[in-house]
């Protein structure tokens, strides 16, 4: 079957019932009972959501409360009215590729990138072979600066996610072209939920904040088992105001090592 969601599809699906049929059937074989996810690992769990089995343990109480059934209402039929990105089966990629006890470092964004091709799941990272966007040119750039490390050619970062970074978006889903678009659906209280997890029940996480939205969590951060780190956002619009020199990648590999735990290859 052609995968219909993602792409404009809006008009087809409006003049065309047998395709519209079609994107609906995907959407409730994909996405299970209450989100639209394709489970990527196998599990022996029964669960009403598909996410990776130690967020769902660890966030399952979530998934019962009023908002978060108001929000999978909201996002299940933005999909099927409107091309809103990533692509369903990755909205939860952050999650699926860092397991709950495999955290070392969180580095929280705002909301997926807009473009076609881009989003995927993981905050600031666009899919292979898409053009990066300034903001990663700037990450890179501090990368590089910090660690002598060559910019890379491609901006996806899932290496960096397989080794133990959790790249957070606070909210997981937007409309095509229309940056912040999903903001107050509720997607701000589940990701806030699992973050305030890990800064409760994990021990010596590096936690990077970028910018003003990311800082607000830094209330709800444990100083005193964690290492927090902050600057100004890597946007072209910000960058100069403090990001670039921060040396976040090196100083929170030097608190992982100092903590026993093995450093990131930050290479891509």
């Amino acid at each position: 079957m052609e995968k219909l969601i993602g792409k404009s599809q809006t008009n087809q699906l409006s003049s065309n019932l047998s395709i519209k049929k079609q994107y609906l059937d995907q959407n409730k074989e994909l996405f299970g009972k209450e989100i639209f996810l394709e489970l990527t690992k196998k599990s022996k769990l029964s669960k009403t959501v598909l996410i990776e089995d130690s967020w769902y343990q660890v966030l399952q109480s979530e998934f019962s409360k009023d908002y978060w059934k108001s929000l999978t209402d909201n996002v299940r039929n933005l999909y099927k009215k409107k091309v809103i990105y990533p692509d369903p089966k990755k909205v939860f990629n952050a999650f699926d590729s860092t397991p709950f006890n495999q955290v070392k470092i969180v580095i929280i964004g705002q909301d997926p990138y807009h473009g076609a091709g881009q989003a995927h799941g993981l905050s600031f990272s666009v899919e292979k072979d898409t053009k990066m966007p300034p903001t990663l040119r700037n990450i890179y750039k501090e990368l590089n600066s910090d660690l002598n490390i060559p910019i890379p050619n491609t901006g996806n970062l899932q290496p960096w996610a397989d080794q133990g970074v959790l790249l957070l978006n606070t909210v997981l889903t937007v409309e095509a072209n229309q940056a912040n678009s999903h903001k107050n659906l509720g997607w701000e209280i589940f990701t806030k939920a699992a973050i305030e997890a890990v800064s409760k029940e994990l021990k010596n996480v590096v936690f990077i904040l970028w910018g003003k939205q990311a800082q607000s969590f830094h209330s709800i951060l444990n100083e005193d088992i964690h290492c927090i780190l902050s600057s100004a956002h890597p946007s072209p619009l910000s960058a100069y105001n403090g990001f670039l020199g921060c040396k976040h990648f090196s100083k929170a590999n030097d608190y992982l090592v100092k903590n026993g735990k093995e450093p990131i290859d930050w290479i891509i």
